[in-house]
């Protein structure tokens, strides 16, 4: 059973671990090496601590340990990577559903997120609609909101 928990310390390597690891497995076909090289780079533990004292953040965890994270500051999605292993079995769609549940009870009337080339079917398939594009330091960059009703 997955559980969602607030990001603890001690969770910064294993974080890291899962976003390189996800950006090596998954974003590389649809990214070239050396941009993959450049975001790995840019996700060290170090970083997912920085990251994390910014704003709220996130792991998913089951009995074998964290399996996927997200952040968020309000209403913006943050730093969603699943276990590659784990890609497909909800643990992404908990996740959403759970700060979705945090931005809602606090008044926001939509989540929005950045999504990168990979990820941005899934946040349809979530309901997230596409309000524009960005490019990046990391390259192209689609922004979805979703409508959220008060729970």
């Amino acid at each position: 059973m997955v559980t969602i928990r607030p990001f603890r310390w001690d969770d910064s390597a294993t974080v890291s671990t899962i976003i390189v690891r996800c950006l090596r497995e998954v974003n590389s076909r649809d990214y070239p090496a050396e941009l993959i090289d450049r975001m790995c780079a840019h996700f060290t533990p170090a970083r997912v601590e920085q990251l994390a004292g910014e704003r709220q953040m996130f792991v998913a965890v089951d009995d074998g340990g964290v399996v996927g994270t997200v952040s968020r500051d309000g209403n913006k999605v943050f730093t969603m990577f699943i276990h590659p292993e784990r890609i497909g079995t909800g643990v992404g769609r908990l996740l959403m559903r759970h700060i979705e549940g945090l931005a809602a009870a606090e008044g926001h009337d939509f989540m929005e997120t950045g999504a990168s080339i990979t990820g941005h079917g899934f946040y349809q398939r979530l309901g997230y609609t596409d309000i524009r594009t960005s490019d990046t330091d990391f390259g192209l960059n689609y922004i979805l909101r979703k409508p959220l009703h008060p729970r």
